[in-house]
């Protein structure tokens, strides 16, 4: 099963209009969702993680942003040329979404309850008033939220960060969809409770035989929870890979300046104790003005003169180990 695909991004570009002209925020992405795995996201915010997330969604913000080129492939179709009415019936029912700040995604005025009737109104017109009742009950009970019915009753204000993010994750899985995209989803919250969630999210998704797109700024989120992780960086993808063999051997320079700015308690890397962590010199570059080569040349330390002008394509390092970069490029495909 965990061979078999449940989502194709292929050479996906996403512009918006703005005042200074067309940007892209997300340029030539590609990869594969495979059934079952959780995909792990990474990067610096700005890298275009959660713009990816929302062209999958087809929520881009109208009419600003634009996906110029590229296709989106779930059960053989490409979503990208469906109608507005037929990608109604996908989001949120086939494919779900975990958004980044609960107090913003959820609706302030309306209450939990009528939250999360609003997915079984929508996706299962069958079901009675009294079904939609207990069916929303066993889903807060599922993100172990105590008292599920008199949290039903309540406003989004009225519950802690934590109960607001498991009641995203009750409303986005109450469908049982193939695919779950989680965006940042512990943001805000404390180790104990991001723990908590991660762990929720994991043990849903064998329950319910998911697909996870996990997309996060924190590598040792990546580790923990994800099979395969994608490094993007200013808009493109840099380093693809299984997680144990990214980490194992990291090959991108961005990458390995990740890792190497990961706090550690341990002295295996032969840092002294109380040493400066490493840093990445530098910024990440507006979209207004991205470099005409590789994006992560002005900072990279390992700079070759063909990276200024020149994109650097996807070479193979293994069979499932994939690196955009010049210094690669030598290498047998």
């Amino acid at each position: 099963m965990k061979n078999e695909l449940a989502l194709i991004v292929d050479d996906i570009s996403v512009a918006f209009d703005t005042e200074a002209g067309k940007v892209y925020a997300v340029d030539h992405v590609s990869f594969e969702l495979k059934k079952g795995i959780t995909l792990g996201v990474v990067g610096e915010s700005g890298c275009g993680k959660s713009v990816t997330a929302l062209s999958i969604m087809r929520l881009l913000p109208k009419p600003s942003g634009q996906i110029i080129n590229g296709s989106i492939i779930f059960n053989n179709e490409n979503i990208l040329n469906f109608s507005s009415e037929e990608m109604t019936k996908i989001r949120g029912k086939k494919i779900a979404m975990i958004f980044q700040e609960p107090m913003t995604a959820l609706n302030p005025v309306h209450s939990i309850g009528k939250q999360i009737k609003e997915v079984y109104n929508l996706h299962f017109k069958e079901m009675t008033f009294k079904q939609i009742r207990n069916s929303s009950v066993e889903m807060l009970e599922r993100v172990e939220i105590a008292d599920p019915e008199k949290v039903l009753k309540k406003y989004p204000h009225q519950l802690s960060g934590g109960m607001r993010q498991r009641v995203m994750i009750a409303m986005a899985l109450a469908s049982k969809p193939d695919i779950l995209i989680a965006d940042e989803p512990t943001t805000a919250l404390d180790v104990t409770v991001q723990a908590q969630i991660l762990d929720l999210i994991k043990e849903l998704q064998n329950s319910f035989s998911m697909s996870v797109i996990l997309i996060t700024h924190d590598l040792g989120v990546i580790a923990e929870n994800c099979d395969e992780a994608i490094v993007m960086y200013a808009g493109r993808v840099a380093e693809k890979a299984l997680v144990n063999e990214l980490f194992k051997n990291p090959l991108h320079p961005y990458t390995k300046g990740l890792l190497s700015s990961i706090p550690s308690l341990s002295n295996k890397l032969g840092k002294k104790r109380k040493s400066q962590l490493p840093t990445i010199k530098g910024q990440v570059p507006s979209l207004e003005n991205m470099p005409k080569g590789c994006r992560f040349s002005p900072r990279c330390p390992d700079k070759l003169e063909i990276c200024v002008n020149h994109i650097p394509h996807e070479k193979k390092y293994s069979p499932n180990h994939s690196i955009f970069c010049h210094l690669f490029n030598n290498r047998e495909n």
